[in-house]
């Protein structure tokens, strides 16, 4: 979302470029001119690929096949005492530590190594022992997505949270994950928040929550604080863009002192109203997604994405925002950093954070913009931690 006033000086001429389509003639033509033998070296070469992938398919069943024989064998020799290998849900091989030492923290199924900011942990092991869930202020969890997202983004705090007791729900906003309206449709920030209105609206009297808004999330929470403050407890803004009166989401992100090329790079205007009117819509190159957004994300998580985000409507991003001492400013605000972020760099969050300043700030590290798929564990624990900051005399 970062830099959009950027992109959006761009000329005429430049968006007019970029709205024209290959035609089909270039699409389907054959610009190499490789003929017959080399098209047989391919079909050759994609023989041998399935052929090799079929061959190490059965060498790791055959691995698994063995490993349970030597298990079962082991147990016989122990006079069947020893415990069966645990259930691993993970598609990666699990291999037993072996001279009885202790196993050491298992990797994800990714090959990016977990690091120790972010480790493999139960969700029991993330949530004090002492923590009683019904003692707290509110153990209800509403999650907002940014800019392209869904809610199918925060599957992995979704399963965190939940089996650490605490309720979640995770909002499509309007056009948004299985929202089915057009996102070009969307004329204001009102009607691109409103699922999340109505969520709220619908909770009983007394019954608060604590928001949770990430990127573009960050000014529909704002919103909503606004409009709902008796209901939510707590706002977390991670790496999100955290608005003063007065100001757009376009007014934010366009303050950075460094222009960011990989966003200008990354975003594709939508003309649904022809080109000689304001764009309706902000559509990324999924082909610089990993750079911009999933630089330390896993590979899996990067696919999800790349099939799931939808564009971003435009004209919510150019509204400034309304926001009172009384309404939003009554509502406790915390604000999660993340140190590596290409979309939000974290001189931009720092200084939203400096010109409105939250009750605390925190930190992930090693953090790429997406903290729910690069680190997701440690993105758990923070917000576990924010749930339990118990109310201030004051307040």
């Amino acid at each position: 979302m970062g830099n959009l006033l950027s992109c959006f000086s761009q000329t005429a001429a430049e968006k007019k470029k970029k709205a024209i389509k290959p035609s089909l003639s270039n699409r389907f033509s054959n610009p190499t001119g490789l003929g017959s033998s080399n098209r047989w070296n391919k079909v050759r070469s994609s023989n041998k690929d399935r052929f090799e992938e079929s061959l190490i398919q059965e060498q790791a069943a055959l691995a698994a096949l063995l490993l349970q024989q030597h298990h079962q064998q082991q147990q016989q020799q122990n006079g069947g005492t020893g415990g069966s290998l645990a259930f691993d849900r993970s598609a990666s091989l699990r291999y037993p530590a072996s001279g009885g030492k202790k196993q050491a923290l298992p990797r994800s199924s990714s090959s990016r190594a977990r690091s120790l900011t972010d480790p493999l942990l139960q969700p029991q092991q993330l949530v004090n022992q002492d923590l009683k869930i019904n003692d707290l202020e509110t153990n209800h969890f509403v999650l907002v997505h940014g800019g392209g997202f869904g809610a199918w983004c925060w599957y992995k705090t979704i399963a965190l949270l939940e089996d650490g007791g605490f309720t979640v729900h995770a909002i499509d906003l309007t056009g948004s994950g299985i929202h089915s309206f057009d996102t070009n449709k969307i004329t204001s920030l009102s009607q691109y928040v409103k699922p999340l209105t109505e969520f709220l609206q619908k909770l009983e009297e007394g019954q608060k929550v604590i928001l949770v808004g990430h990127d573009f999330g960050g000014t529909c929470i704002s919103y909503a604080m606004e409009e709902f403050p008796s209901k939510i407890a707590k706002a977390v803004f991670v790496s999100a863009a955290m608005l003063t009166s007065g100001q757009s989401t376009l007014d934010t992100f366009s303050q950075q002192a460094v222009q960011n090329d990989l966003m200008r790079q990354a975003q594709l205007f939508l003309y649904a109203n022809g080109n000689d009117h304001p764009p309706t819509a902000i559509d990324l190159d999924k082909s610089l997604l990993r750079d911009l957004l999933f630089n330390h994300s896993p590979a899996k998580d990067v696919a999800l994405a790349s099939v799931s985000m939808r564009p971003i409507p435009f004209s919510p991003v150019l509204e400034k925002l309304s926001l009172s001492d009384k309404n939003y400013g009554s509502v406790r605000r915390f604000y999660i950093e993340t140190s590596e972020d290409n979309a939000i760099p974290l001189p931009l969050q720092q200084s939203m954070i400096n010109s409105n300043p939250p009750e605390q700030v925190f930190h992930l590290k090693g953090c790429d913009h997406s903290p729910f798929f690069s680190k997701p564990q440690a993105l758990h624990k923070l917000l576990v931690e924010i749930s339990k900051i118990p109310l201030t005399p004051a307040r």
